[in-house]
């Protein structure tokens, strides 16, 4: 849940991990690529793109796991060691400074829903995007996307040591 302070909290299915978040996300991806179908067993994965900064755990610790990806350079991917729910990931086009929350960890996460939708070359046919939603046939330029506020933003995490 959201409470007053402005903080989104989540977890893991067993309970064993509790993060919050304390930002607004970036941007909400909705990915419909193969990778991420293969990962999440499902036609796309939603994530919200926030700085690493803005999310603390808890109560318990995540098992870092690296798995492969398109670009060859794989992903980063944040586990609970117990139920081994995927809560967060970093890719290494965006580096550890930006993390990738799996929205439906969150408790609610109808606060999320996708921004737009990526690489819908490769979504499933059954899945429909709604009419006047943003959804390119694979990435985008965030420069043509997201407000001055949201690269300024990225700009100051990725440049964070």
């Amino acid at each position: 849940m959201h409470d007053e302070s402005g903080i989104f909290n989540g977890g893991c299915t067993c309970g064993y991990i509790r993060y919050q978040m304390s930002a607004h996300p970036l941007i909400v991806h909705c990915c419909h690529c193969t990778w991420c179908q293969r990962e999440t067993g499902t036609a796309f994965a939603l994530n919200a793109v926030v700085e690493t900064d803005a999310v603390r755990i808890a109560t318990g610790d995540c098992e870092r796991i690296k798995t492969p990806s398109l670009s060859g350079n794989g992903q980063v991917i944040a586990r609970c060691p117990s139920c081994h729910v995927a809560l967060w990931s970093h890719y290494h086009q965006s580096g550890p400074n930006i993390s990738f929350v799996r929205v439906g960890t969150l408790d609610d996460p109808r606060q999320f829903p996708p921004d737009i939708h990526i690489y819908t070359s490769t979504k499933q046919p059954w899945v429909v995007i709604p009419k006047g939603m943003l959804a390119v046939p694979e990435f985008y330029n965030p420069r043509e996307v997201w407000s001055p506020e949201i690269l300024q933003r990225f700009q100051t995490a990725i440049s964070r040591a």
